[in-house]
């Protein structure tokens, strides 16, 4: 298989520099270019197509924030992996709902920004301790709150479904979700691919958004 294209914008040539020689070791991965602000970005896409940007927040010219959005609407297929040395979580939610993939802190080290290619360029997104705990709080409190009865109408999701995807927002394994609700590991995956089906999610990051948004998590069952 071709290796994953990775283009990496940032202003500070040191750490572009760092990133492009930690992860040239990695076979499945490669750097194919290099820019320095957003609008250097945005035209170097018309002439190349990386298949994962890492995109640093703060830049001059043209910040990753403005430029996320010209980047999802010309380029959707492009996942995007924001890079900032601030954990705000307001600022996390909104690059998530205007189309970000992942947000990592530039202070990560190489295996962890791998490990964010890899899961964004198969699964769409990468959930980590940042991500999680701003759309477990700031999603769930912003979003208008669906009662639970619509969301059941709207997915038909019945109540071992419902507690299913609650406990997977836990962060619940496989086994203690099927020790949990009395069922086989297997009948839970079953039940898990059956949800990704009703809810239009692709993985199970898009179920969890899916449930953050809906507010099923704060719903009784």
């Amino acid at each position: 298989m071709e290796p994953i294209k990775v283009l990496i914008a940032d202003d500070h040539v040191l750490y572009r520099a760092g990133v492009k020689t930690a992860l040239s070791p990695k076979n499945d991965v490669k750097v194919i270019a290099e820019a320095d602000n957003g609008m250097h970005l945005l035209n170097m896409l018309k002439m190349v197509q990386p298949d994962v940007i890492l995109l640093d927040i703060q830049m001059p010219i043209m910040d990753g924030v403005t430029a996320l959005p010209e980047i999802k609407k010309n380029w959707p297929n492009i996942k995007v992996i924001m890079l900032t040395m601030l954990e705000d979580h307001s600022m996390i939610t909104r690059l998530m709902e205007l189309g970000a993939n992942s947000y990592l802190s530039k202070t990560s080290d190489i295996e962890v920004i791998y490990e964010a290619i890899k899961t964004c360029f198969e699964q769409d997104y990468y959930f980590n301790a940042l991500t999680n705990k701003a759309l477990l709080t700031n999603l769930k409190q912003r979003n208008q709150v669906t009662p639970q009865k619509l969301v059941q109408q709207e997915a038909h999701l019945n109540d071992k479904e419902m507690l299913i995807l609650k406990l997977m927002c836990e962060e619940k394994s496989t086994k203690e979700i099927a020790d949990l609700v009395e069922l086989s590991p297997r009948t839970v995956e079953a039940i898990r691919d059956k949800l990704k089906v009703k809810t239009g999610a692709k993985s199970t990051a898009g179920l969890i958004m899916y449930a953050v948004k809906n507010n099923i998590l704060n719903e009784e069952l």
